[in-house]
């Protein structure tokens, strides 16, 4: 008796001690609050990195440290600003797109609709190394035609919501729509292009026999869930790529604050007609996260390398890196990989000349 009675404090200690779970409107207020807590520091970060780098640590304005102390304390708040208020937004959207919806709603659309709605789909649904096989075979088996699915599969890393909230804040809106509208371009294109060429037969056989990977479809969350599943993306997404971000931005520094612009204009400018060719195929063998990705590029083309070329070499990097492919490979064989690769590099090819002739 003696064991149950001191159950009972503890379990009624744990439900006096533990906080209950915030109402729909106490959220909302408390995000009106960090909205505004937001912009009130967003519009300071610009005064705040010059008082810290000229005023604050004594460096001479003009010199090549100074230049990449403040490019360095500058952006990296803005950036981490700007990724936990869009991945909020994107963690919402994403709760009314389960990979198990994206199936259904792809299996029974006519190819030329199914080819948009992949890539679209693709830009809200998660994406990443591990589980390009899985959504991979899912597709096959709930019965989307190739094509569609490799739109899918092209859409989902090229147009990364990191890079599109890392473009947005480094160069303005018109850039960071242009990279959508040219990424979808490349998806769309691609995936229509593979499968016209009928190339099933070059998907390994065991995906094809496999049983469905289908999960059921969860209960439709509230919005009250909708909002703890943007907190959830925050959580996960900020917390994973904020160490590949700071680490992209402090090489990003360096190149900003010391490489000659002569040097890396002459490398990647408009000038060479070879720069956007050589930008892809170094990016292919690369690896790296978008938000590690973004701001050397930034760098880069403020040291005279051109629009085309540097995004044709993100591109390249976050859509056709070796490692992307080698998982592929489970799925997919030698020769429908070398097609997809020679489809959506020519695709990034057309993009970056369109990109240079155009700006």
């Amino acid at each position: 008796m003696a064991n149950q009675s001191g159950c009972g404090c503890q379990n009624k200690k744990k439900k006096k001690g533990s906080l209950p779970p915030l109402s729909l409107p106490v959220k909302l207020t408390l995000g009106i609050l960090f909205l505004g807590a937001w912009f009130a520091v967003y519009s300071k970060l610009l005064p705040l990195s010059h008082f810290i780098t000229y005023d604050l640590l004594g460096i001479g304005q003009g010199s090549r440290q100074g230049a990449a102390i403040q490019f360095f304390l500058y952006d990296t708040p803005k950036i981490l600003l700007l990724l936990t208020l869009v991945v909020f937004a994107v963690g919402i959207l994403r709760s009314f797109f389960t990979p198990e919806r994206s199936r259904k709603i792809l299996a029974q659309r006519h190819p030329l609709v199914g080819h948009g709605l992949g890539a679209v789909i693709g830009i809200v649904t998660p994406f990443c190394s591990c589980s390009a096989v899985p959504l991979f075979i899912g597709f096959m088996n709930a019965g989307v035609p190739l094509g569609i699915t490799f739109s899918y599969l092209i859409a989902a890393p090229m147009i990364n919501e990191v890079a599109l909230i890392l473009l947005w804040g480094m160069f303005g809106w018109k850039v960071a729509l242009l990279y959508v509208a040219t990424g979808l371009t490349v998806a769309l294109v691609a995936g229509w292009i593979m499968g016209r060429l009928q190339l099933e037969h070059l998907v390994e056989e065991w995906v094809t026999t496999s049983g469905s990977s289908a999960t059921p479809l969860t209960i439709k969350p509230d919005w009250n869930q909708r909002i703890d599943l943007g907190l959830a993306a925050v959580r996960e997404i900020v917390g994973k790529v904020w160490l590949y971000m700071v680490a992209g931005i402090g090489v990003g520094a360096l190149i900003h604050g010391y490489v000659p612009q002569g040097t890396m204009a002459a490398v990647m400018g408009k000038g060479a007609w070879w720069s956007v060719p050589a930008a892809v195929i170094m990016g292919i063998p690369m690896y790296a996260n978008a938000a590690g990705i973004v701001p050397v590029v930034h760098a880069l083309m403020g040291k005279g390398a051109a629009l085309g070329t540097a995004l044709a070499f993100m591109m390249s990097v976050i859509a056709l890196s070796l490692p992307e492919m080698m998982i592929l490979r489970k799925v997919l064989k030698p020769q429908l990989i070398a097609i997809f690769v020679g489809v959506v590099g020519s695709g990034i090819l057309l993009v970056g000349y369109l990109f240079n002739l155009l700006i």
